[in-house]
């Protein structure tokens, strides 16, 4: 059975709902024939009487009602009195009104309002939690993953040896053969900064999501469709390295529970999604992996390989030379 879902005249959506209902919604005055309605299948939203014969509605509009006896125009008589005194500097003077101030139109969940800037509320769009939710799988976090190292990590180890330098500490990343397994100094420094990174990544208003995530077309957002605060997604990278640790189970989860969930999620009350999730375009969502997601994958098999084969490469040399 198709499922429809409607505007009504207060601009929210609604549905599903089937075609009798619909139906019953337009006899009713709930909806008129100007309501924009959108089912399954269609491109986008539509007024209700362009899909009146698929519903099976008579929009025949009733007969004009007839026109009333135009009434006879009255005739204000003003009594006119003589100006003196005050009357004769004031009588010509023209009176002025304030002008009626300007109300802006609340910002609704409609997908046909005009875009409006909110300058000093919100800088990200309400959540709508009407629409269908499409959830980042495993295979597209572990892509956004892998762009990040680079994205994020890079010039992070940079940023480390240049603080190393300034501060005298002996960082791992600028001096391998000398540094320390374990450098004090440095996790100090890079855990919390990492940390505040990737948090200020996933609660920035107008992204949501690390460059790798944004790449992929993927963003964190609350288990309802918020955005998360920073201090939040300060916490989530922790759960994230806890996750890492347990042998990497934590992460694995988000291949197996129902709303692609990790263990740092679950531990957060945060999701990842599709990046039109929660919005007033829903239908735009894609299951599919995608090309971006695809290709990154493939040149991280490739590099994982040829990794591999490097080290066997290596370790068969130094067998041969023991010998």
């Amino acid at each position: 059975m198709t499922q429809w879902y409607y505007v009504d005249a207060e601009q929210q959506r609604h549905g599903p709902v089937d075609a009798g209902a619909m139906g019953e919604l337009f006899r009713n005055g709930t909806l008129s024939r100007a309501s924009l309605v959108w089912r399954e299948g269609m491109q986008q939203w539509t007024a209700l009487v362009n899909v009146a014969p698929e519903l099976r509605l008579d929009m025949t509009p009733p007969p004009p009602a007839p026109e009333a006896p135009d009434a006879p125009p009255v005739i204000e008589v003003k009594e006119e009195r003589p100006l003196t005194g005050r009357a004769v500097f004031t009588a010509s003077e023209p009176t002025y009104t304030a002008p009626a101030p300007i109300v802006r139109a609340a910002q609704t969940d409609s997908p046909y309002a005009a875009p409006q800037a909110d300058i000093g509320a919100y800088g990200y769009a309400t959540p709508v939690r009407a629409g269908h939710v499409v959830y980042a799988g495993f295979w597209k976090r572990v892509a956004a993953s892998l762009i990040d190292v680079f994205a994020i990590g890079i010039p992070l180890s940079i940023l480390l040896v240049i603080l190393g330098e300034l501060f005298g500490w002996e960082s791992s990343f600028s001096n391998i053969e000398s540094s320390q397994p374990f450098n004090a100094l440095e996790t100090l420094v890079s855990y919390p900064l990492t940390a505040a990174i990737y948090a200020w990544f996933h609660s920035s208003a107008g992204l949501m999501a690390t460059p790798g995530k944004l790449a992929i077309g993927i963003k964190v957002v609350r288990t309802d469709g918020e955005k998360i605060s920073f201090l939040r997604g300060f916490g989530r990278y922790f759960a994230y390295i806890l996750s890492t640790l347990l042998l990497f189970v934590g992460l694995v989860m988000a291949a197996f529970t129902a709303r692609k969930q990790g263990l740092h999620d679950f531990m957060c009350d945060t999701l990842v999604v599709d990046k039109w999730a929660f919005t007033s375009q829903p239908e735009r969502q894609r299951d599919e992996l995608g090309g971006v997601a695809t290709a990154v994958l493939v040149i991280g098999g490739l590099l994982t390989v040829g990794a591999l084969i490097l080290l066997l490469v290596a370790f068969g040399t130094l067998l041969s030379m023991a010998r």
